[in-house]
């Protein structure tokens, strides 16, 4: 396909997009599933060709972005073949980066806000890293497989319902991959943890508590370049959890949420909104930007899931308060539990103390129960590094995926799911706390759904 007439199909298929969406969006506010236009089909489970080499490109090599360019040289079988930022410091920075690691020069895009759409006009690439502020990830996610190619993209995925059935719509008609990028997946604990579950040691699934709770006041002062030049004006414009899916994705995957049960509906409430404007107060003049804007979005946000299955899941959002980091990762069953921050068992049969005393050795529990991919993988990635090896872990099961013709671990419809806990804990805040409920982005398909396995 020529650069004039990739162009013409990216701008038509996004407005054929756009259109599927706002038709089926009255039924996407509610429990049922939109209708699956015609020339879709499901992706659960999408197996593609295998790849001998792996072709990547990148768009979005700021904070985030330059990491994973960093992993992607240290990944077998990959070729890096371009990379697009608008910020021409950081895209030389990545560019010379894989010049010092001996690979080729990747192709350079970043003239204006769409060259990334000049990026995807390339051929030779199979997959795009989208590492980019939250507004752009639907927009290029949509454009990426429109152009034929996989889309990764960092979290969240989608930031209203409209744009997660965007995604979904895509992905059934183009048939490619549109992975959110959920590194905390990835993480020696959770990996265990899905591990232990999958082995039947909590008995059955009762209740999960999923968590992003870490003090970023400080991106406040990041106001022209860096992650709280955007960041911190999601603060002045939703009541809501802004950013759900870290603790929550491990959850959801222990649940088999999407493949055996689903997210049914959520109730959600926010505490005051005071840190954010106490912190500008503080530390910015009276005049300065940081305090002509009014600060929203509750310190701390409280949603609770329920699913289709009965099971109740907790999730918190907080990015204001002064308080230790947490993810809670913390999995209930009817035999016992484990907790993370810090991480801790108790188990009724197969403990080694009473149900009623915390076991805080984990030595134990990771000699008996550390995931096989951690096994296999996991010197290598603390080695590479990335939040203790999870983003490098994540980005070479993908590869292997991809080359060896597997489904990758997460898809499109967990990308939707999980990102839609911001929209829906947003009209449940505005609603005093009321009941939302999750449209079925699987149309079904969570039913037969075959739930993760424990891969090596």
């Amino acid at each position: 396909m020529n650069e004039i007439d990739r162009r013409k199909f990216l701008k038509a298929g996004v407005t054929a997009v756009a259109a599927t969406a706002a038709a089926g969006c009255a039924t996407s506010q509610g429990s049922g599933a939109m209708l699956r236009a015609k020339g879709q089909k499901s992706v659960m489970g999408l197996v593609v060709p295998p790849m001998e080499t792996v072709r990547v490109g990148f768009i979005g090599v700021g904070e985030r972005g330059v990491g994973a360019v960093k992993h992607f040289c240290n990944i077998d079988g990959v070729e890096i073949k371009a990379i697009c930022d608008t910020d021409q410091q950081v895209l030389d920075r990545s560019l010379n980066l894989v010049v010092e690691k001996g690979l080729p020069k990747p192709a350079a895009y970043g003239k204006h806000e769409h060259a990334y759409r000049d990026m995807l006009a390339q051929n030779d690439i199979d997959i795009v890293i989208i590492s980019t502020p939250w507004r752009w990830h639907t927009p290029m996610a949509v454009d990426t497989m429109l152009s034929g190619k996989h889309a990764m993209v960092e979290v969240p995925a989608a930031t209203t319902l409209e744009e997660c059935w965007q995604l979904v719509n895509t992905a059934e008609k183009t048939q490619k991959n549109c992975m959110m990028l959920e590194n905390v997946c990835y993480g020696r604990d959770e990996l265990m943890a899905l591990n232990m579950v999958r082995m039947g040691l909590f008995g059955d699934l009762l209740h999960g508590e999923a968590s992003y709770i870490h003090e970023l006041r400080w991106q406040m002062k990041e106001v022209h370049r860096k992650t709280g030049s955007w960041r911190t004006k999601w603060h002045s414009l939703r009541d809501a959890n802004l950013y759900p899916t870290h603790g929550l994705g491990p959850i959801a995957q222990y649940m088999n949420i999407n493949r055996g049960d689903r997210f049914d509906y959520l109730s959600s409430m926010s505490s005051p909104a005071l840190g954010r404007a106490a912190y500008a107060k503080k530390e910015f003049p009276a005049e300065h930007l940081r305090n002509r804007v009014e600060y929203i979005a509750g310190d701390i946000n409280t949603s609770l899931i329920k699913t289709v299955k009965g099971r109740t899941i907790m999730v918190q959002h907080d990015t204001t308060t002064p308080r230790p980091y947490t993810r809670h990762n913390h999995i209930q069953g009817t035999n016992g539990v484990l907790a993370g921050f810090p991480n801790r068992i108790a188990l009724e049969e197969g403990g080694r103390k009473s149900y009623h005393e915390w076991d805080y050795d984990m030595d134990y529990w990771y000699e008996k129960y550390d995931h096989p991919l951690w096994s296999r993988m996991g010197k290598e990635a603390e080695r590479n590094g990335g939040h203790g090896g999870m983003d490098f872990l994540m980005f070479w099961r993908m590869v292997y995926c991809l080359r060896n013709g597997q489904p990758l671990d997460q898809d499109v419809y967990d990308a939707a799911a999980w990102s839609a806990v911001t929209p829906l804990s947003e009209v449940s805040v505005k609603d005093r706390g009321n009941s939302k409920d999750f449209p079925d982005f699987t149309r079904g398909g969570w039913e037969t759904g075959i739930p993760l396995g424990v891969v090596s």
